[in-house]
């Protein structure tokens, strides 16, 4: 879209105004940047052994070579001793269990089986239901190996990507999605009535300038911002976190800036219905909070309930956030995100038709 001079002109003026807004320039950048680091930090972090106590009732050499294979397991950090003070120390927190190997412990293990006591905190039952399938697995594992059982299948994992990913590489699209639908929503809508309230808008309804060329010019203008700040984000991401971006930065830009547009639209539209900051604060969290929990920001949306997947796909910002996703993580081209791309056309239709018809300047000027 190429901007007429009074459009260009206008452009310039209101970056000019955002630009002197420099705490809010500086918190857009920093609360993100905060999400993204916490986020980093937790899924850098290796998996812990979980600490068991093991208290071998029995005395004969089976019993004493089972309890040694289990120490030797990467998976757990076990610490043998009594059975009571091992009690007393999942009591105070510092084990998550204790297996009891009872006295019949590997005697004759062909004709019957011993039964190993479980005993685990009641407060720590939410873990239980985590840890158990790999106890299961790695006794089931020393268990052959005592018997000299091969098992009847091993699994072979091919990944097709050659790659892997993890959460934060799913979070970040999902994140700037989010970033850029609150940078304009909050920006186009605020400002608007800002200059309603320091009556700009009754000084601006006496010039030439028609509505469309006053929206085409604050969305020009607050879109730069945005991909400015967008791309710092990216450049942290990318350098400092070492997040991965697959695709084309063409084809992720493209989808920025529709989105961008879209919800500055959107913005223009609540800013237009709002005659004061705290009712577009309101209606600004109306449109905002239920797209944070239901556009697949921070988990997909197949996992949500079946009743809810269908509303939530129409969002504007799960359009947005999947096609840059997809872009992101598996490399797709503008081609291969075809239905992101047309309700992003819809809802930008949409919001576009929202904000030139409710904006009116009559109303201000009266």
């Amino acid at each position: 879209m190429i901007l007429n001079p009074l459009q260009r002109h206008l452009t310039s003026v209101f970056l000019k105004i955002f630009l002197r807004d420099r705490r809010s320039i500086f918190f857009s950048l920093f609360f993100p940047v905060i999400f993204m680091t916490v986020f980093s930090l937790a899924n850098d972090r290796e998996q812990e052994p979980i600490n068991i106590g093991v208290a071998n009732l029995s005395s004969n050499q089976v019993a004493s070579d089972f309890v040694q294979r289990l120490s030797d397991s990467p998976v757990f950090n076990t610490v043998i001793g009594e059975s009571a003070p091992l009690r007393e120390a999942l009591i105070a927190g510092d084990q998550t269990m204790v297996l009891e190997l009872p006295t019949d412990f590997g005697q004759s293990p062909e004709t019957r089986s011993s039964e190993i006591n479980v005993v685990v905190d009641a407060a720590q039952v939410s873990q239980l239901g985590l840890i158990m399938p790999v106890l299961e697995q790695t006794l089931l594992s020393i268990e052959r190996e005592f018997r000299g059982i091969a098992p009847l299948f091993t699994i072979a994992i091919e990944d097709v990507q050659a790659r892997s990913q993890r959460y934060i590489d799913f979070l970040l699209p999902g994140l700037m999605a989010l970033t850029l639908m609150n940078l304009s929503i909050a920006g186009s809508g605020f400002n608007i009535v800002e200059y309603r309230r320091k009556g700009i808008l009754k000084r601006l309804f006496v010039t030439p300038i028609e509505p469309k060329d006053f929206i085409t010019a604050i969305v020009f203008a607050r879109m730069t911002i945005v991909l400015v700040q967008l791309t710092v984000l990216i450049v942290l991401a990318v350098v400092l976190l070492d997040i991965r971006i697959v695709g084309n930065f063409f084809a992720y830009y493209f989808v920025v800036i529709l989105g961008t547009v879209v919800f500055l639209c959107l913005g223009f539209s609540l800013g237009s219905l709002a005659k004061t900051q705290e009712t577009i604060g309101a209606l600004g969290n109306i449109v905002i909070m239920p797209q944070i929990f239901l556009s697949g920001i921070f988990y997909p949306i197949e996992s949500m309930p079946e009743w809810i997947q269908p509303l939530a796909q129409l969002l504007p910002l799960s359009f947005v956030s999947t096609g840059m996703r997809e872009i992101a993580n598996a490399g797709a081209a503008l081609t291969d995100i075809l239905p992101s791309l047309l309700g992003i056309a819809v809802w930008l239709a949409i919001s576009f038709l929202a904000a030139t018809r409710l904006f009116l300047w009559k109303e201000v000027a009266s």
